[in-house]
């Protein structure tokens, strides 16, 4: 089968564009929103006097927890359900659990509707992308990933722009419109999934086991997770208290990471589409591993900007990397696929979890220093670069010699 014979059996462009709008809707909701609206809302959730400070903390593991549930019984649950009847379920409870949350009737109660919250992202995260991408051709998954994946970039620019203007006529209003915003996300993209099997492609009868190469990159995305956290957590903070410039200077750095977030995705997946995931994927690495030194380093504002720009642009951009490896390293089997995407969302998930309770442990018990926060996330992306330029390239060179070593001679 030649190229154009490969390419005229994937979804044209007429439905393939409304699949990828209803991606980015899930991602919107899902976690552009369900998780990072929390953020601003939290200073609110404790001026309001509806729960303390540690409580409201615990109130924000809860989607991180709630995520990582999801991600692990995302793919059991298929076999109850079609992908895109979970998917939309998925968004009517992200909703849900907005409206809900307007109502501080209890601990127990806000705790469960966050952790629901977190389920439903972390299901979307694994069920959404590649729902959308089986059915896209492969020259187009790149841009196609960076698309969808503009919504967690959208949601973090809201999270800075839009809650406060709710929030100016009250919390529980704040809770209840970003409930119907949700809402009407999930009615927008409601018609856009895809209903019909993906594309069947032969399958090579002498295709070589990637058992070892999936499992690197699982364990080169958590540690890149790791290498994500301290901006996600600490930027603001580190700014308005480590450098000593005031809540309002860490917004506006935060501003910039979600400006960083919403182009990352399309840059990457051009990138992706260009020289291919596994060189994205090193490029990636290495750049991030350089910008997220630069806060330790702290050579002025103009270095600083560009750590927000660069680590917000990946928060999401890394997720189409590790996607398109996915695609590539299972090129014919979208079953496989999508179970090797739920164990990498699941690593990161994990590794995240971790990484945020390690961090602050160590913040904690070093004195408040940020410096160091920054230095373990170099370490971690350090690590992940090396262990694909190294392991990956003799795992890709010994796939290439089982490949062409029946042919030789």
């Amino acid at each position: 089968m030649d190229r154009q014979d490969t390419v005229s059996i994937w979804a044209p462009a007429s439905r393939m564009w409304p699949a990828v709008s209803a991606g980015l809707c899930a991602t919107l909701v899902g976690i552009g929103l369900a998780r990072f609206a929390y953020t601003p809302l939290l200073p609110a959730v404790v001026g309001a006097h509806w729960f303390g400070a540690s409580a409201a903390a615990y109130i924000g593991a809860a989607n991180l927890a709630g995520y990582l549930a999801g991600a692990l019984v995302a793919h059991p649950m298929l076999k109850f359900s079609s992908a895109a009847s979970l998917i939309r379920m998925m968004m009517l409870l992200a909703s849900a659990a907005f409206i809900a949350c307007a109502f501080p009737v209890s601990f127990a109660w806000f705790f469960t509707w966050r952790l629901a919250s977190g389920f439903a992202g972390g299901v979307l995260m694994v069920l959404a992308a590649p729902t959308v991408l089986s059915h896209v051709a492969p020259s187009r998954r790149g841009l196609a990933g960076g698309i969808i994946f503009t919504g967690v970039g959208v949601g973090i620019a809201a999270s800075g722009t839009l809650v406060p203007l709710l929030l100016d006529r009250g919390l529980k209003q704040a809770w209840m419109g970003l409930g119907v915003l949700a809402l009407v996300l999930t009615v927008v993209a409601w018609r856009g999934w895809p209903t019909a099997p993906p594309p069947t492609l032969p399958i090579r009868t002498r295709a070589p086991r990637r058992a070892l190469p999936l499992w690197i990159l699982y364990i080169e995305y958590g540690l890149n997770a790791v290498g994500l956290v301290p901006h996600m957590l600490f930027l603001v903070d580190f700014v308005a208290r480590g450098l000593g410039q005031g809540v309002q200077a860490g917004a506006h750095y935060w501003v910039l990471f979600g400006a960083g977030a919403i182009v990352g995705p399309l840059l990457t997946g051009q990138l992706a589409d260009r020289i291919g995931p596994r060189s994205a994927l090193l490029i990636a690495y290495a750049l991030q591993a350089f910008a997220v030194g630069l806060p330790a380093l702290y050579l002025g504002t103009v270095s600083l900007a560009f750590s927000s720009l660069v680590m917000g642009a990946f928060t999401p951009g890394i997720v189409i990397l590790v996607l398109g490896r996915v695609h590539e390293l299972v090129p014919h089997d979208h079953g496989s696929q999508k179970v090797a995407w739920s164990v990498a969302t699941t690593s990161f998930a994990v590794m995240q979890a971790l990484a945020a309770f390690g961090l602050s442990f160590v913040f904690q018990n070093s004195g408040g220093s940020y410096r160091l926060l920054f230095l373990i996330a170099v370490c971690a992306l350090a690590l992940a670069f090396m262990i694909e330029s190294g392991v990956g390239t003799f795992t890709s060179a010994r796939r290439a010699e089982s490949r062409d070593g029946p042919t030789r001679g």
